[in-house]
């Protein structure tokens, strides 16, 4: 078995009880995790509580439809991969699951195993590109983003030069000066200034994810 399949954790929204149940029978065991919520309202609470690595919901639900409940995950989480399942009759509303950053869509009825198949294959990809960091954090080094709880943390252009830098080093301290060149490239550059700078970066993230050297640098903290 894939090992980092093991490691996911997935989050299953269908308001077919029947069908989810046989779903969860047929591969839920092949995941750290496999939940079920039963509409697009319940799937957005419990993707709050439960951060999972991948979402795959039914297209047409009450209340919420799939791609609704898609476009709020995404607002939560942009990088979140989302799968669609949809009866055949329903295809024209695929189209909308382009806008919103779907990743794949299943045509009912569709083999479990297909669907096993396609998240293996996707697996190896969605914990090799994350770095987990100190006090929750997470770093997407395909993306270049900052997660808390797995939500997005907007940065400034300066403050993504700074991380990218740091992340590209991670067990290495990266000096002052280094920083001050990349940050500034400028006569402008000063200890005050990064002082400060580095002051605003923690009161925006953690006091924790990164380690003053005192009068040197500053280096990554790693889980």
């Amino acid at each position: 078995m894939n090992k980092h399949l093991k490691e996911l954790n997935v989050l299953l929204v269908e308001d077919e009880k029947k069908l989810a149940q046989l779903l969860k029978s047929a591969i839920g065991e092949n995941f750290n995790s496999f939940s079920i919520a039963n509409n697009g309202k319940e799937g957005i609470q419990r993707f709050l509580k439960l951060s999972p690595d991948l979402v795959i919901t039914d297209i047409m639900m009450p209340d919420l439809t799939g791609l609704e409940m898609a476009e709020e995950l995404k607002k939560i989480n942009p990088e979140i991969p989302i799968i669609i399942l949809s009866a055949f009759s329903e295809k024209e509303k695929l189209l909308g699951a382009i806008d919103v950053g779907v990743v794949k869509y299943f045509i009912k009825p569709f083999d479990p195993d297909e669907l096993l198949e396609y998240i293996t294959s996707i697996s190896d990809k969605l914990k090799n590109s994350l770095l987990i960091l100190e006090d929750d954090f997470k770093y997407n080094k395909d993306t270049n983003n900052l997660y808390k709880d797995d939500k997005y943390v907007a940065l400034t252009k300066r403050e993504n030069i700074f991380l990218q830098l740091l992340v590209e080093n991670p067990k290495d301290m990266i000096s002052n000066e280094l920083i001050n060149k990349k940050l500034w490239d400028d006569d402008s550059s000063s200890e005050e200034r990064l002082r400060t700078f580095i002051k605003r970066f923690r009161l925006k993230t953690s006091k924790s994810l990164i380690n003053n050297i005192k009068g040197q640098g500053y280096q990554l903290v790693l889980v």
